[in-house]
C-alpha cells in the first residue's frame, strides 16, 4: 500500500472501549472481498486512520467492522494482513508498555513473544509467512488479539 493510496482514504471513527464491538471475534474474510472496491476502501481507510491518529497498528473491529484485518505499520510502509494465524511464538518473552487506539489515555506492561511467525493473505491476494520479531511481532499480537476480542488491558494484572 503506497503513500499515494493512503493519501486518498478518510478517516473513520473509532470505536472505543467499553464498546461491545471490540469483544467479539472478528469473521474470517471471504477472498472474493478482495475484489471488491468498499473492501479495498476499507484497507486505504484503516491505513489513514491509523496513521492520522499516530498508532502503528490497527484492527478492523476498531473501526466498527468485524473482519478478520489488520493494517500495521513497518519500516518498509503499511502492510494490510488479512485474515492472519501467528505460528511459532517464541517461549521467551519480553514486558513492555502498551496502549491502544480504542483505550484512550491508558498505558501498562504487557508480556508477548519475542518473536513468531504471521500467515496472513496481502492486499495482492498473496499468501504471505512473515518472520517477525521485536517491536513488529508486539504489534501484530496486539492487532491480532482484537480480532480474537481480547484487548491489551486484559493482559494486565490487577
Amino acid at each position: 500500500m503506497d503513500q499515494k493510496q493512503i493519501s486518498s482514504g478518510r478517516v473513520r471513527r473509532l470505536v472505543i472501549n467499553p464498546d461491545s464491538r471490540l469483544r467479539r471475534v472478528a469473521q474470517t474474510v471471504d477472498l472474493a472481498m478482495l475484489q471488491d472496491k468498499k473492501f479495498q476502501e476499507l484497507m486505504v481507510d484503516m491505513a489513514k486512520t491509523m496513521l492520522v491518529k499516530d498508532g502503528v497498528g490497527l484492527a478492523a473491529p476498531q473501526i466498527g467492522r468485524n473482519w478478520r484485518l489488520i493494517v500495521v505499520n513497518t519500516d518498509e510502509g503499511v502492510w494490510p494482513m488479512i485474515n492472519p494465524v501467528l505460528s511459532d511464538l517464541s517461549s521467551a518473552t519480553i514486558v513492555e508498555e502498551e496502549g491502544c487506539l480504542s483505550v484512550p489515555n491508558v498505558f501498562g506492561p504487557v508480556r508477548r513473544s519475542k518473536e513468531l511467525i504471521c500467515h496472513y493473505i496481502n492486499d495482492l491476494g498473496q499468501e504471505v509467512h512473515l518472520p517477525a520479531k521485536g517491536a513488529l511481532a508486539r504489534v501484530i499480537q496486539h492487532e491480532v488479539d482484537h480480532l480474537d476480542g481480547v484487548l491489551f488491558i486484559d493482559h494486565l494484572s490487577q
